[in-house]
């Protein structure tokens, strides 16, 4: 077994004490077919919560000051890799059926991207990238925004060689999901009342640019992978550069029920039919 340790402590001027605990948890690589709107599979992997394949990456949360003791488990036939984009320390490989153990810390809350660094971004693309959540309250949801060149994935799975330069997606999703499905996904669909606090963990885990526009409400920025000086701005769109997150704060004022999207309207698309992409609703009583 290899083993990387690493404590990160981000002090951002917080008083309030906190009484850290220890958290563990297992995920698994996995490789599969992808099942997308209109019955579309396409051969994809992802970090699993179980040793069976699934369009979701596991979710991981800790929460502030806890220490998360995470296990990868490589499940796949190829070489593999593990990192946490932006934090140095955590970069390792595993073969076939090798495991790997990392320890993370955090003092204060943020949006974290965990990815498979190896072939990059081919093994990202083909879905190894999720979020790891710190700080997460009562009423916390994640999305995890990818998207896929359907006639590439074949390509990809198979070791060939594809062009960036010319990538040209067709498949867009949240949590693996799209639009109708996405409003079934409980840890994505907002619903809540006036006056909660909601967090939201965003990442782009894909490899094209989104915009996600909020109808209705505006968010705080809590964190930005970007930069620290995105803290603090309101919001109703955020843009998002691949492999970048936020983590945002909304406090409905109003009841209703709203839709969030891509500004870039072919990705509310999946295999070209409308609006079958990334598209979902909050729901405020």
């Amino acid at each position: 077994m290899k083993r990387a340790l690493l404590t990160l402590v981000c002090l951002l001027g917080f008083q309030t004490i906190f009484f850290a605990g220890n958290v563990s948890d297992t995920i698994y690589i996995n490789s599969g077919q992808g099942l997308f709107v209109n019955g579309k599979q396409m051969p994809c992997k992802g970090f699993n919560s179980t040793p069976t394949y699934e369009n979701r990456n596991a979710q991981l949360s800790v929460g502030i000051m806890d220490t998360l003791v995470l296990t990868i488990v490589n499940n796949d036939t190829i070489l593999h890799g593990f990192d946490i984009r932006g934090i140095s320390g955590y970069k390792d490989t595993l073969q076939q059926g090798d495991t790997l153990e990392v320890t993370f810390h955090s003092s204060t809350p943020r949006v974290c991207i965990y990815y498979d660094h190896i072939n990059y971004p081919n093994n990202a693309y083909m879905g190894l990238a999720g979020i790891l959540a710190v700080g997460a309250n009562a009423n916390t949801y994640y999305w995890n925004i990818k998207d896929h060149q359907s006639d590439w994935n074949d390509s990809i799975a198979s070791g060939g060689v594809v062009d960036w330069l010319d990538y040209y997606p067709d498949y867009f999703t949240i949590n693996g999901l799209s639009n109708p499905d996405i409003n079934s996904d409980t840890t994505a669909r907002v619903e809540g009342n006036i006056g909660d606090t909601i967090l939201i963990f965003m990442a782009n885990t894909g490899q094209a640019e989104h915009s996600i526009h909020f109808h209705g409400y505006h968010c705080e920025i809590l964190y930005s992978t970007s930069s620290s000086m995105h803290a603090g701005r309101i919001k109703d769109t955020f843009p998002l550069k691949r492999m970048e997150g936020y983590l945002l704060r909304l406090v409905p004022h109003q009841t209703g029920e709203y839709p969030v999207h891509d500004h870039n309207l072919l990705s509310i698309t999946g295999g070209g039919l409308y609006p079958f992409g990334m598209f979902l609703t909050i729901l405020i009583q």
